[in-house]
C-alpha cells in the first residue's frame, strides 16, 4: 500500500486571487451605458423666477429685497422695481428649477414692509419654465 507521502495526489483548489478576480471584472465587455456618445451633456431646463406687483410694498423694500437675496445692486433693483409697478410682473432670476424654487420660496418668507402700515406679509412670486 502507498504511503501518503508517495501516493500522487491532486492540486488543493487554489485559493482565489484577488488580482486575478479585479482583472476578469475589468474586462467585462462595455455595457451601452460605457460607451462614449458624441451627444452633447444634457442641460436642465431653466426656470425664471416672477416678482409680482402689488401696492403693500415700497420701491425701497424691494430693492433692499432684491439686494440681499439675489445680490442685485441697488440701481438693477430700482429698474426692477419700476418695471414690476409698471408691468405688473418682473423677471429677477432664470436658474435651475430647484435654485428657483429656494428663492421663490425666500421671497415668500422675506416679510412685510415696514414703511407701509397696511403691509401684511412679503411680496408674490412664482416660478416658470423658460421658454
Amino acid at each position: 500500500m502507498p504511503t501518503a507521502a508517495s501516493a500522487p495526489s491532486e492540486p488543493a483548489p487554489a485559493e482565489p486571487d484577488e488580482a486575478a478576480t479585479v482583472a476578469v471584472e475589468t474586462e467585462a465587455p462595455p455595457t451601452a451605458r460605457d460607451e462614449v456618445t458624441d451627444a452633447p451633456p444634457r442641460r436642465q431646463p431653466r426656470y425664471h423666477v416672477i416678482l409680482w406687483n402689488d401696492d403693500d410694498h415700497t420701491y425701497q423694500y424691494v430693492i433692499v429685497m432684491l439686494r440681499q437675496l439675489f445680490g442685485h445692486p441697488p440701481e438693477r433693483g430700482w429698474k426692477l422695481a419700476k418695471e414690476v409697478d409698471d408691468q405688473g410682473r418682473v423677471i429677477v432670476l432664470t436658474t435651475t428649477m430647484e435654485h428657483a424654487e429656494l428663492k421663490r420660496d425666500q421671497i415668500h418668507a422675506f416679510g412685510a414692509d415696514r414703511l407701509i402700515a397696511r403691509s401684511k406679509g412679503s411680496m408674490s412670486a412664482s416660478i416658470e419654465p423658460e421658454r
